[in-house]
């Protein structure tokens, strides 16, 4: 369906800016995209389309740029919904691999989603009300060091490296992981700080000096109870020019990247009812600057977790939007292979 021609000189001031970062004249459209009106019709429409709160005039010059409302207008109705071909053989080359963890398809998939739009990407962590420990491993590493892998039901990972201190058995350490096994196993993740506390008095009876492991276990599982997310992409940031070249945005953005709160605040705002994008323009946590697209992930049997999307409101929705959709579609496909039908075992996928 051909558009208006209100709508295309909007869908064109929307892409100059994304493109160019400035807002645009009449005649640079028509230099830009070859269109076929005059110079005059053009700041007619522009008119219209300022008194329709779809696009703004700045300060800084004569031309106009988009608004919030043109945005999403944009988005709705004017985007081209095409999908980048080198982010299509990227992702069919992640999920053709035989063996992976949740984990991995999702840090994968995510590195690439950022790459491709100069986006930070996020991945949130399950609820830890909903997940429980699935059972604790350890793994030698040297002659003196051990690693503990602390697996949970939904297949989330996380580990802790540590020194034996001279006079410690090995073999203590195993018992003191089979006791834990036996105890905690099933408990729910956010039960863990408490449970091991309870713990340390019978800890003390297989090892001697147990404070090490102790405070190595305890440590592990206060990160279990804590918010849990991954970022990634952080440094796509910088090649957008509103942070590479404002200090202050720039600041506001990576404080809302170091708050956990505040990103699962914006993750729980926006997740809807389907995998199908939420998207927030500006003023995402009280930041003008920041937009945010969310879109859920089911992972067959064990669940589901979202991907979150943050960059500047200038961002490329186009781009964005179709990625995310396109990444959330095969991710869907790729995990329901291995629901209760499919014999999914563990967090292997």
């Amino acid at each position: 369906m051909a558009l208006s021609r209100s709508d295309t000189i909007l869908k064109y001031i929307v892409e100059y800016f994304i493109k160019h970062a400035e807002p645009v004249g009449s005649q640079t459209l028509i230099d830009e995209y070859h269109l076929p009106y005059s110079s005059a019709t053009i700041r007619n429409e522009m008119v219209a389309l300022e008194k329709s709160e779809l696009i703004e005039k700045t300060h800084t010059s004569s031309g106009r740029a988009p608004s919030a409302q043109g945005y999403r207008y944009y988005c709705e109705h004017l985007r081209d919904k095409s999908v980048d071909e080198d982010l299509k053989f990227s992702l069919q080359n992640i999920l053709a691999a035989k063996i992976q963890s949740i984990e991995e398809v999702l840090k994968s998939s995510c590195e690439i989603l950022s790459q491709m739009t100069s986006l930070v990407s996020v991945v949130m962590g399950p609820d830890e009300k909903e997940e429980r420990l699935a059972n604790i491993q350890l793994v030698p590493i040297g002659p003196n060091t051990i690693t503990a892998v602390f697996v949970t039901d939904k297949g989330y990972v996380e580990n802790k490296t540590f020194l034996l201190e001279k006079g410690i058995d090995a073999s203590e350490i195993v018992s003191c992981v089979t006791l834990l096994n036996d105890r905690l196993k099933g408990t729910p993740i956010f039960q863990l700080v408490e449970k091991i506390k309870a713990l340390k008095p019978i800890l003390n009876d297989y090892i001697v000096s147990h404070d090490l492991v102790y405070q190595a276990l305890l440590e592990t599982f206060v990160r279990f109870a804590s918010d849990r997310l991954s970022l990634y992409g952080r440094e796509e940031l910088f090649k957008n020019p509103e942070f590479k070249n404002d200090a202050e945005k720039l600041q506001r953005m990576f404080h809302l990247l170091n708050d956990s709160t505040l990103i699962k605040e914006v993750e729980g705002n926006l997740k809807g009812d389907s995998s199908i994008p939420v998207v927030k323009i500006g003023d995402v946590s009280g930041n003008p600057d920041v937009s945010a697209i969310t879109a859920k992930v089911k992972l067959g049997s064990e669940g589901e977790t979202s991907i979150t999307l943050l960059g500047p409101t200038r961002m490329d929705y186009d781009k964005a939007l179709s990625a995310l959709e396109y990444l959330t579609e095969k991710l869907n496909e790729y995990f329901a292979k291995f629901d209760d039908k499919g014999g999914k075992d563990g967090g292997d996928a």
